[in-house]
């Protein structure tokens, strides 16, 4: 027995829940000590890298002093934030945008718009990236197509680019001096100005639909890997009965293959959804639409209004927490039927 075993110390020690943990005398004891050895990197990394950055915007955004030392409590910023918002609502905005903020605060109407425009536009473009993803999903897995490494090397290929390039990228094909702006000029006799995509006043339908396509560009392949990987489990000999029988394509699609991947396409949804969000340098550099993304831009950078800014993350955050736990919570009852 060694020194360290006869410690009255070092056996208290193992006693206590941490210890067990530590000095394991059971299987199921070293089983449970190499799950939490493999769980430290992750924790560590989420302790630094998120938990305590949300801790600390979560207190920034009830801060009274924020520029030079973070001070006091307040809810203003979220009393403004949610006047604001309800100022944009339409009918009862004004009545009800009273009733929330307090004598002498500045109500924007702005932030109602940004969140407005980031739900419909995000919405929008997760459901065409979806339903262009699932068709390319099918396409590869269900079909012999050839060289099928490259096209899915191509398809692939815009999520390692960044927003800004990916920006940059839809500016060099729908630009003024775009190369399908152009083509399109010649074919139409139009003016290239009066078909770009890009560069086109905030809000209007053309600027909105450049980018859209830098959107979808950037979503569609992060769809389609999820899908790919869906389409991987599905039943195939059900599908082959079903033609057997003499169910069409389509109808072995609709009855068959979607019942088995819909859960593939809600996680697919929740995704890309997050994704649509979450895009900040598309935005940032087609300015297209003010989206939430951009007003943390404009916030941080122009008016240095970072409590503000700390309230709308607070409650972009909670707001996808909210999102994503429930569409899973769907997913998983999706699966258990």
């Amino acid at each position: 027995m060694s020194t360290l075993d006869e410690s009255p110390l070092l056996g208290r020690v193992r006693e206590t829940r941490a210890g067990r943990l530590v000095f394991p005398t059971t299987e199921r004891g070293r089983k449970r000590r190499r799950i939490a050895a493999l769980a430290v990197p992750f924790f560590a990394l989420a302790t630094f890298g998120a938990f305590i950055p949300l801790v600390k915007m979560f207190r920034i955004s009830v801060a009274e002093q924020f520029l030079y030392e973070v001070q006091g409590w307040s809810l203003g910023p979220y009393r403004r934030l949610f006047a604001s918002i309800a100022a944009f609502i339409p009918v009862v905005g004004t009545d009800l945008s009273a009733a929330i903020a307090v004598g002498g605060e500045a109500v924007n109407p702005v932030y109602g718009e940004t969140i407005w425009n980031s739900l419909w536009f995000g919405a929008v473009t997760t459901v065409a990236s979806v339903a262009v993803g699932i068709a390319l999903a099918h396409g590869l897995e269900k079909y012999d197509l050839p060289r099928k490494g490259l096209l899915v090397t191509l398809i692939s290929f815009p999520i390692s680019l960044p927003g800004i390039v990916a920006a940059f990228m839809m500016i060099v094909l729908f630009g003024q001096t775009g190369l399908l702006t152009n083509f399109f000029a010649v074919l139409s006799g139009a003016q290239p100005v009066d078909l770009q995509l890009t560069g086109q006043p905030s809000g209007t339908t053309l600027a909105v639909l450049g980018l859209f396509f830098g959107y979808i560009y950037s979503m569609i392949p992060r769809a389609t890997l999820l899908l790919r990987g869906t389409y991987a489990e599905v039943n195939t000999d059900a599908e082959e009965a079903a033609r057997a029988l003499g169910a069409t394509p389509l109808q072995t699609f609709r009855y068959v293959t979607l019942p088995q991947i819909r859960p593939g396409i809600v996680g697919a949804l929740i995704l890309t959804f997050r994704t649509a969000l979450a895009i900040f340098g598309t935005v940032l550099v087609l300015k297209s639409l003010s989206v939430v993304t951009f007003r943390f831009d404009q916030l941080v950078k122009v008016g240095y209004e970072l409590n503000i800014a700390s309230a709308l993350a607070a409650v972009f955050f909670l707001f996808t927490v909210l999102f994503t736990f429930l569409s899973l919570r769907y997913t998983s009852a999706e699966v258990a039927r």
